[in-house]
């Protein structure tokens, strides 16, 4: 098959998974040929190693706000027109997008005249889930008359921000509806594709590159591992607060690796570590080749965030044989296996994971056990040419339905 591919990544597991996935359908024999935005990260993992690469402009645009919505709307599928214009005038048996970091689901779908595929990792979470609070939660009742100039400003205000919020909703639902087919990398994220927008989508788990990921025969040293954008949906403090929870003569170092981060979040977890007495070293672009030095030597990998789709990082931990610390919710339930690849704590108590924490470092046998089963439970179960197989069917069949 001429694959077309969009997307709006920036470096992490979706670029990874992507990455991943363009070069095993290469390897097959398809031609690949890809288009985004210059917002893009076009340094991690390329695309042009696989094919021609169009980068077309995306004016930058505010968001916030009922006008700054709706322009970032209206930039976002001039963006897609003018992509879709270039892959309609070529020879593409099927166009395979991935999400746009600002929207989520991205318009491209609606303006290609070929069956299009959407690997949606996961919905826009910030109008679906509470993080902190849900978007549509009205504010807090004004303390005088509601009448009042003060008062009726701020609501004004909500209402037309809110108004914003419900046509990016509408447009995204629109966008997600336009494409021949979803694929989803989780059950979990199965289930919050039809709790956002009412449709089905299609199962299709990610792999792990073993060769690339694997011991590096260093030894082990007591600092546990952090990993993923420093950003506050990655929930650091839950494992900052679980390395508080354990006896300062024996509590570990904190080592946070990322490709990119949030410096206002960073100087936060920086002060809250601080505050606990917490040793958290935070290391943002790190080549990949030092990651797997430190995933190797770490004695854990802990893994905290809220609701993760997915997550790579538990099962690159797993293929370096490091044993993973993680709260069992969403994708986690489906790549930790508890006892096996690592250990699942029920909730974020901090005392229950500095628990898990401490029994693996105080019994690096057991910890040696189990990261050896871990990377065999990878390579068993976690492959690249399953996933692609999968992906390269539903391709083929949407291609041919057209």
């Amino acid at each position: 098959m001429n694959i077309a591919v969009w997307h709006n990544l920036k470096g992490g597991g979706a670029k990874r998974a992507l990455y991943e996935q363009v070069k095993g359908l290469v390897a097959r024999g398809h031609t690949v040929q890809s288009w985004c935005p210059d917002t893009a990260d076009l340094d991690y993992l390329p695309l042009a190693e696989f094919g021609p690469r169009h980068v077309m402009p995306l004016p930058r645009t505010s968001a916030s706000g009922l006008t700054g919505t709706l322009r970032a709307l209206k930039t976002m599928d001039e963006h897609a027109r003018a992509c879709a214009e270039s892959i309609n005038r070529g020879c593409f048996d099927a166009l395979l997008a991935y999400p746009c970091f600002f929207h989520a689901a991205p318009p491209i779908g609606r303006h290609v005249r070929i069956p299009s595929l959407l690997f949606l990792h996961e919905p826009c979470r910030r109008l679906y889930e509470a993080l902190p609070q849900l978007p549509w939660v009205a504010p807090p009742a004004a303390a005088g008359p509601w009448w009042a100039p003060r008062p009726l400003k701020r609501a004004l205000e909500n209402m037309l921000a809110t108004q914003g919020l419900r046509i990016q909703a509408r447009e995204e639902l629109t966008n997600v509806r336009a494409f021949s087919r979803v694929l989803v990398n989780s059950r979990f994220s199965r289930e919050s594709v039809i709790r956002a927008y009412g449709i089905e989508s299609h199962l299709c788990y990610l792999g792990v590159d073993t060769a690339t990921f694997r011991p590096t025969g260093a030894a082990r040293e007591s600092f546990v591992l952090g990993m993923g954008g420093l950003f506050p949906v990655k929930r650091p403090d839950r494992a900052i607060r679980a390395l508080a929870a354990i006896p300062a003569a024996k509590r570990p170092p904190f080592v946070w690796v990322g490709h990119f981060e949030d410096p206002a979040f960073r100087r936060d977890m920086e002060s809250l570590a601080n505050s606990l007495s917490v040793d958290f070293d935070a290391r943002i672009g790190m080549p990949e080749r030092e990651v797997i030095n430190h995933l190797s030597r770490a004695a854990a990998l802990i893994y905290t965030p809220q609701l993760e789709p997915f997550g790579f990082a538990p099962l690159e931990a797993n293929a370096c044989e490091t044993p993973v610390v993680a709260i069992a919710e969403g994708g986690i339930r489906e790549t930790i296996v508890d006892g096996l690849t690592g250990l699942l704590a029920d909730g974020d108590n901090p005392n229950q994971l500095a628990t898990l924490i401490t029994r693996l470092i105080e019994d690096p046998e057991s910890a040696r056990r189990m990261g050896a089963s871990a990377r065999e439970h990878v390579i068993a179960h976690w492959p690249w040419p399953a996933s692609i197989d999968h992906l390269e069917t539903h391709l083929t069949e949407i291609a041919a339905s057209s």
